[in-house]
């Protein structure tokens, strides 16, 4: 078992989660039901699958759950992107939240394949 919370990727995705709740209302209402919906639900899966994970039995499965998170932040990314090519928001503004996405999938890539 592993203590999420002292695991440098899950502050980070937190942090992350926060600052996307934060931009949310600066997006059109008319996303509200929409892509803010889908926005705010991968977000909240990174930090939530990495803590699921690391409740389990094995680094097996606490693999599996970083699969997962590793998923979302991809999904997340796609989503921002879109986002940004819809300017729903800054360029400025996506771009910060890119790079945090981008180094949180860095990190739990790496942990994932020293976890084996």
């Amino acid at each position: 078992m592993h203590n999420f919370e002292k695991l440098l990727f899950w502050q980070k995705s937190i942090v992350l989660a926060k600052n996307i709740y934060m931009i949310c209302p600066e997006i059109s209402s008319d996303e509200k039901y929409g892509l803010i919906s889908q926005i705010r639900r991968c977000t909240i899966s990174i930090p939530s699958n990495i803590a699921e994970g690391s409740g389990r039995n094995s680094n097996k499965e606490f693999n599996h759950f970083l699969a997962i998170a590793l998923g979302s932040a991809f999904e997340l990314q796609t989503q921002l992107i879109l986002v940004k090519e819809l300017d729903l928001l800054s360029e400025e503004k996506v771009n910060a939240l890119l790079n945090e996405v981008s180094e949180i999938q860095r990190m739990i890539y790496s942990f994932k394949n020293n976890l084996k």
